[in-house]
């Protein structure tokens, strides 16, 4: 059995990131309320192994994880891609004609603005969580009252399904991280298959630092996926950088690795792990 510490409740985009991550294993899910609460208790409990979203196609990256990431002791063992598809729910007893308010989180409901501006006479009203909203209607009967949320919440909280699919875009996916203590890291991934990575690291304020790093992963082959720079609080103008490389020959990444840590301070390696699919 293994237990997976996630922001949110059941129902939620994280909750069906884990199941679909470990179909083949029995889990217990750890429902927690913010994102720090996932990594401490990854601190309390070293066989708590963490799925935290990272980032979106269309809201982008969530900055805070990268920061509780890199400030943590973790390691990233894994990632999912997971296709965000969004639903409308109310009470059984209500139906379209009742609907006065529409409850979400924020990124959802810019997802589903479409949606939202052909149904200009609901007002829209900011939740903690997508799942959440749904729960919070159901708990305290909240007739006139719909949630934006996966339709698999539906059945859970006893609610009715007015519309599926109302998500603006169709290729709408989140990325999430699954970590472990770094002493369990070998126990949930093959090193084999290993062919992504992620890094961090900072530079001195200095013409052409970055360049330089840059042209050195190239010179190995090394195919860069994503850059995400973050300011060093308490130093002007100055910043991390959160790199996820792709590479087909570990050693050439471990040699690209060696040859850019001279020109780099700070240097973390979050995770080594297999490049995650897109679920359907």
């Amino acid at each position: 059995m293994k237990r997976i510490a996630i922001q949110g409740i059941r129902g939620s985009f994280h909750d069906i990131a884990a199941h679909q991550y470990f179909e083949d294993d029995d889990i217990e899910l750890m429902c927690l309320d913010t994102f720090e609460g996932v990594f401490d208790a990854m601190q309390s409990d070293p066989t708590v192994i963490g799925l935290v979203a990272i980032e979106n196609t269309i809201a982008g990256s969530l900055l805070h994880n990268y920061e509780l990431l890199r400030e943590s002791r973790t390691t990233i063992v894994g990632e999912h891609k997971l296709r965000i598809k969004h639903s409308i729910m109310c009470l059984p007893e209500d139906d379209w004609a009742d609907i006065t308010e529409v409850n979400s989180h924020p990124v959802a409901l810019m997802q589903c603005r479409e949606f939202l501006n052909r149904h200009p006479g609901f007002k829209v009203v900011e939740a903690a969580d997508t799942a959440g909203s749904a729960e919070a209607i159901s708990r305290g009967h909240q007739r006139g009252h719909a949630a934006i949320c996966s339709a698999q919440v539906a059945p859970i909280y006893g609610m009715k399904i007015l519309e599926e699919g109302i998500e603006t875009n169709k290729h709408n996916f989140t990325r999430f991280l699954v970590l472990a203590d770094p002493q369990r890291s070998n126990l949930l991934r093959d090193i084999r298959q290993t062919n992504k990575a992620s890094i961090v690291f900072s530079l001195q304020h200095a013409e052409g630092t970055l360049s330089q790093v840059l042209s050195v992963l190239s010179f190995y082959k090394l195919n860069l996926t994503k850059i995400q720079s973050l300011p060093i609080i308490g130093r002007e103008w100055e910043y991390m950088f959160y790199v996820d490389i792709m590479f087909s020959d570990y050693t050439r990444y471990s040699q690209g690795i060696d040859a850019i840590r001279p020109l780099t301070s700070d240097l973390k390696i979050l995770g080594e792990y297999k490049n995650g699919k897109e679920s359907i």
